[in-house]
């Protein structure tokens, strides 16, 4: 199935729609070139249905294919980035 990721730029995040009214998303910023990945957010009634790693998943596809350097201090996206090598070389830090 393929995800629709939505670059929320105003809000600075990533957003992946779980339903008409809810959405997974990863907080952002842009420093020295580079995306920082801050914080990981799945509404409390979804969570544990799998909806932050399609987030994760979606989010790293879209970075490398735009040739992005990442910099995940979000706890849930290093522990993704760690357990899946093939972000691996995206990775700053």
């Amino acid at each position: 199935m393929e995800e629709t990721l939505i670059n929320n730029r105003a809000m600075s995040r990533y957003e992946l729609p779980i339903s008409d009214d809810a959405a997974a998303v990863v907080y952002y910023s842009n420093e020295d070139g580079r995306i920082v990945l801050r914080h990981t957010d799945v509404p409390f009634e979804f969570m544990g249905q799998g909806y932050g790693t399609r987030l994760a998943r979606t989010v790293f596809d879209q970075l490398r294919s735009e040739g992005a350097r990442v910099i995940a201090t979000c706890p849930f996206m290093a522990l993704f980035a760690a357990r899946n090598p093939q972000y691996a070389a995206m990775l700053d830090g």
